[in-house]
């Protein structure tokens, strides 16, 4: 179903006022139907819409109506058969539709763009594509979040640090980090469904920017379409793509997130870290280091971030100085809005199968969370609560800090004598707050990293990943 090249002039549906032909170069730059192809079942989605409307309104008489309703079902069943080829000389996916239906019944067919423009047809086709994509990548993020979940449940009782500045900080268990990305795909669900609701709009029937002079009815075509509503304005419909910058937005919060993850992934699977293994079905290997096992696809996903990125600023600096209405400009909306989709979904995928197939070294992790005095605010919290301000206590654990450093110890391996010479206020209930696994069940305050709080918020993500709406 890929476009061929153009093998011969071919007078076009327009060309009534040109005297000349268009140059062959021009017709190579100006065509989209290389890429809007994909558009071709919306664009028949919303053919058949427009034309049931124009009958019923009795634009177009009813035997009319039905031969031309039986040339595009001719043409939705030789797409779905994958049968159709896409000659350059076409231009774009309309113009394709309708000379392949004048083929197929003549002059009638072009009755079908009475009381329309490519202008608004195209806006619809976007619309209506973008829809369904947004539609699948909610799915396809939900089973992701489904399978991250999972992993919460069933090994998020391992102890690992937590990190600032990439220094090992505090221990936390794995489960509360795992909930940190659910959060923030939580996030990202809720920016998909808000700009489902913007691109659920009908602009067909703004024709080419100042309506139509004939009686149709929009709202019956919306209805038909399943758009919750019908734009107001005719020249802001067709000139209209905030749509697609708020999705290239949205798609960009959410490869940053997928980026986060992915160099998480890549730190943690190396020899430094040492935290988890990918499984072999998702690396690769070197052609010159037998020994090598590379995290190509999350460094992949995290170099494919930029390429998200890049589409959102160019169509950003595309719309930045476009005088109303419609310009050839926004034919550059569509490739950006294609590869991003193809991403995203790709991206969503591999992650999925990814997590399905981790393995985390717990032994290893948990080793790290002992080690470099990471209980350290968990003593200046006992001394507060001993009666020091926290930074007289912030203080006096530097100086114990700095004194086990000298020493090469931990601080689990000071005794109460020796803690006793740093403050006088050091009982032997000390040592419940140098054990890991007591101190972290301290951190009990709402969103905190103690089990019992991660459990409970695992039980409210799971709750809320289910009762995600697709149907929007």
């Amino acid at each position: 179903m890929k476009p061929s090249t153009i093998k011969k002039k071919d007078k076009k549906l327009w060309a009534g006022r040109f005297s000349e032909a268009t140059d062959p170069l021009v017709d190579i730059f100006t065509n989209s139907i290389s890429f809007d192809y994909r558009l071709l079942p919306y664009d028949l989605m919303g053919s058949l819409a427009h034309l049931n409307m124009l009958a019923r309104q009795r634009i177009i008489p009813g035997p009319e109506a039905k031969r031309i309703r039986s040339g595009l079902l001719e043409i939705q069943k030789e797409w779905n058969q994958g049968k159709l080829t896409f000659p350059l000389e076409d231009e774009d996916v309309h113009m394709f539709v309708e000379k392949r239906l004048r083929k197929k019944i003549g002059p009638i067919a072009g009755k079908l763009h009475t009381a329309r423009s490519r202008n608004d047809q195209v806006a619809l086709d976007l619309r209506l594509y973008l829809r369904d994509q947004i539609r699948d990548l909610k799915m396809e993020l939900q089973s992701l979040q489904k399978t991250i979940l999972e992993t919460a449940k069933n090994q998020g009782h391992l102890v690992l640090p937590g990190y600032t500045h990439l220094q090992r900080a505090q221990p936390v268990i794995l489960g509360h980090h795992l909930l940190a990305y659910l959060e923030m795909f939580s996030r990202d669900q809720e920016r998909l469904s808000e700009v489902f609701r913007r691109v659920n709009s009908l602009p067909l029937g703004s024709a080419a920017l100042a309506g139509t002079s004939f009686p149709i009815d929009r709202t019956q075509v919306a209805q038909a379409l399943g758009f919750s509503q019908i734009s107001p304005n005719s020249m802001d419909a067709v000139s209209d793509r905030d749509f697609v910058i708020e999705f290239l937005s949205a798609a960009s919060i959410l490869m940053m997130h997928y980026s986060r993850m992915s160099e998480e992934l890549i730190l943690w699977s190396g020899l430094e870290f040492d935290f988890v293994e990918i499984s072999d079905a998702f690396c690769t290997g070197s052609s010159i280091m037998p020994q090598k096992k590379n995290p190509d696809v999350p460094e992949l996903i995290r170099g494919k971030t930029g390429r998200v990125y890049g589409h959102l600023l160019g169509m950003l600096t595309t719309m930045k100085a476009l005088p109303l209405t419609y310009n050839k400009d926004l034919q550059e909306d569509k490739e950006p809005v294609f590869d991003t989709v193809e991403t995203l979904l790709n991206c969503t995928r591999l992650l999925s199968g990814l997590w399905s197939n981790i393995r985390f070294k717990a032994e290893v992790m948990e080793k790290a969370a002992e080690t470099g005095y990471l209980l350290a605010t968990d003593l200046a919290d006992y001394l507060v609560k001993k009666g020091l301000d926290f930074r007289t206590a912030h203080q006096v654990v530097g100086t114990i800090v700095a004194y086990a450093l000298e020493r090469n110890l931990e601080l689990r391996d000071l005794s109460l004598a020796t803690l006793k010479t740093f403050h006088s206020v050091f009982k032997a209930d000390v040592n419940t707050v140098l054990n890991l696994a007591s101190a972290m069940s301290q951190r009990n305050s709402q969103g905190g990293t103690a089990p019992q709080q991660v459990k409970k918020a695992i039980r409210e993500m799971e709750m809320r990943i289910c009762s995600l709406q697709f149907d929007l």
